[in-house]
């Protein structure tokens, strides 16, 4: 198993201030945000207004539950730069969403922010036991996705060597990795799984390559994936947490010390958990929505993003900062299968705590008749390739029944039969209804 790095001892004072010294720097900063927003953009005054508030109205932090949420919808009903809240020409760099499902979200940058930006990647990159000089092998993939160029310039702002690889060509990532010899991989867990495979395909010990520390993120994971690949590629597994609306990677980190829930650079970042249905700001420790307000970004202010992310709120451990949980899931990725709300994640964990599964898997859902129907597809792991998989199908499907109360019809593959992610994130769920 990989040994866990200590502590650094070059803290950014930001990072071990008191309870109090954060909160008046929140104050001011989110102070300043409201009205940067309020002053510099069409849509949060016209918002601010029809809710009745007014910048002024921030007098403490809990005042910010007054003011209105911002949606993915708002973005894209301002397409493409009607929330920018600087003139163009300030305006360094663009970056946008994929838009699968309509128009992309545009998000902006002043050259101030992409510097906090590259400054807050860093700190994560740090946080999770990177140092100046590591080899860093960056898989996200670049161009308008903020993943790639988002842990690029961290990286080199963390004074690490960057191999600015980009998604995909996984061969080709494979054979970089044993000539550079990095130390470091950025990348999606489900890529890494991908990786580890290819490698053992070309015979290749995942346990004995220099990879030391495989930083993770762009998509749910769960505990049972970060033990899968700590022990299938003898790395420790850090969690980076982040979102194109709100900054990218680097919003939120994982220490690598404790690796007990992402740390949110609460001086750049105000976060809130709310009750997904009413919008009621939940206490900490609550199980709800994650909201964020960011309190010194220029080209993009936004205030009270509902990221759709369903997490809850922990108090600080190794960093003065609080903590965010394992993303349970998405509320938008929710499935309703006949009455019982089911993520996929849920299934994930299930599937890995099987000596003889491999990670990879699929959820596809149908239709039959007014009934939602559920098939949970997975395969084995190589190496047990010729084991009879019936009595395997039937214990995955009685521990989903158990613990999750649905009935499924599970397929278990030879390795290799589901699809592989090879440049972003993983296709968990295949829904059939809409079609």
């Amino acid at each position: 198993m990989p040994v866990k790095t200590s502590a650094p001892q070059d803290l950014e004072p930001i990072e071990r201030a008191s309870r109090d010294e954060l909160q008046a720097l929140q104050l001011k900063r989110l102070q300043w945000s409201l009205r940067h927003a309020y002053d510099n953009v069409a849509h949060y005054r016209q918002a601010f207004e029809s809710k009745g508030v007014h910048p002024d109205d921030l007098k403490t932090l809990a005042d910010l539950a007054l003011f209105p949420f911002t949606a993915k919808k708002d973005l894209r009903d301002n397409y493409p730069f009607g929330l920018f809240a600087v003139p163009k020409e300030k305006v360094a760099r663009i970056h946008a969403s994929s838009g699968t499902t309509g128009k992309p979200t545009v998000v902006g940058y002043t050259l101030k922010d992409i510097d906090t930006w590259a400054d807050l990647v860093a700190r994560s990159i740090r946080a999770a036991g990177g140092r100046p000089g590591d080899m860093v092998q960056v898989a996200y993939g670049y161009g308008l996705f903020t993943g790639g160029l988002g842990a690029h310039y961290g990286a080199e702002r963390a004074g690490c060597t960057v191999i600015p690889m980009s998604g995909g060509q996984t061969e080709k990532q494979i054979q970089l990795i044993t000539d550079f010899q990095p130390q470091i991989i950025m990348v999606t867990p489900s890529y890494m799984q991908v990786l580890i495979e290819e490698m053992r395909r070309q015979g290749i010990d995942p346990t004995q390559t220099s990879l030391k520390i495989g930083i993770f993120g762009a998509e749910p994971w769960t505990e049972a994936m970060r033990r899968e690949i700590e022990t299938h590629a003898n790395i420790d597994a850090v969690d980076i947490y982040g979102l194109s609306e709100v900054m990218g990677p680097g919003v939120a980190s994982e220490c690598i010390e404790t690796k007990d829930g992402p740390v949110i650079w609460e001086d750049h970042f105000y976060p809130e958990i709310i009750d997904p249905d009413t919008g009621e700001v939940l206490p900490d420790g609550e199980e709800g929505e994650l909201v964020f307000t960011t309190l010194t970004k220029e080209a993009l202010p936004v205030v009270r993003y509902r990221t759709r992310d369903l997490t809850r709120l922990l108090p600080p451990t190794a960093r003065s900062m609080r903590r965010i949980g394992k993303i349970v899931g998405r509320s938008d990725d929710m499935l309703i299968i006949r009455g019982v709300n089911v993520f996929p994640t849920q299934i994930e964990e299930i599937v890995l705590q099987h000596g003889r599964l491999s990670g990879q898997y699929q959820l596809v859902v149908t239709r039959e008749g007014n009934l939602d129907a559920i098939e949970v597809r997975c395969e084995l792991l190589p190496e047990v390739a010729a084991s009879d998989a019936a009595p395997i199908g039937a214990w995955l499907q009685d521990r989903i029944k158990t613990h999750v109360g649905i009935s499924t019809v599970v397929t278990v593959g030879l390795p290799d039969t589901l699809e592989r992610t090879l440049v972003g994130k993983a296709r968990r769920v295949i829904d059939q209804r809409k079609r």
